[in-house]
């Protein structure tokens, strides 16, 4: 493929973009990234905290983005990639557990969970985004590959892409996710 056909393939994908609320009722893109910015405000004034979890690539997304929101627009953020913490847990409970568990000793009401999953299929992220929406949680998904995928219905704001490999996902994803940070930072900086 071509460069100018990858980063067509990229653009289709972004504008094909759909985000649905909890109800399953699509909005429109904007809408979804202002109430997304509105929620974590609420987070960031009433000092609760952001929680991002991801595997593989997307683990590494979910940190790079929790060290630019708190560094530049000031919320609490934590990830779960201490390989002590990943590996005790999984060893002693189950894989599956890895987020879940953390989640129940630190998140409270009113907390965000940012769940990515290019499959939207991965079990421990399934757990976690299980345990936040009991635990009083905000539970924001990215996902993408099939439309039918579980993790794309559980959340208040559910951010999916039809993208068909896990590098386009892992791409667009980067993109959805830096514009959640510029709008946070653009309401710092004012």
């Amino acid at each position: 493929m071509s460069w100018f056909n990858h980063i067509e393939k990229l653009n289709i994908y972004l504008q094909s973009l759909s985000i649905h609320n909890n109800d399953g009722e699509e909005m429109e893109a904007n809408a979804g990234f202002s109430l997304w910015a509105e929620y974590t405000l609420g987070i960031r004034d009433k000092r609760k905290t952001v929680f991002l979890i991801g595997n593989g690539a997307s683990a590494s997304m979910a940190s790079h983005v929790a060290a630019d929101l708190a560094k530049n627009a000031h919320i609490r953020t934590e990830v779960f990639s201490d390989l002590s913490l990943i590996t005790a847990i999984a060893n002693d409970i189950s894989f599956e557990e890895v987020f879940a568990e953390p989640l129940r000793r630190r998140m409270t009401a009113g907390d965000m969970l940012v769940a990515i999953s290019s499959s939207g299929q991965s079990p421990n992220i399934l757990r976690a985004a299980q345990e936040a929406r009991g635990l009083g949680g905000l539970l924001i998904t990215l996902s993408a590959m099939g439309f039918d995928n579980p993790l794309r219905k559980q959340g208040i704001l559910n951010f999916y892409l039809p993208a068909e490999t896990y590098s386009l996902a892992e791409t667009c994803h980067a993109a959805i996710l830096h514009h959640w940070i510029d709008q946070m930072v653009l309401v710092v900086s004012k």
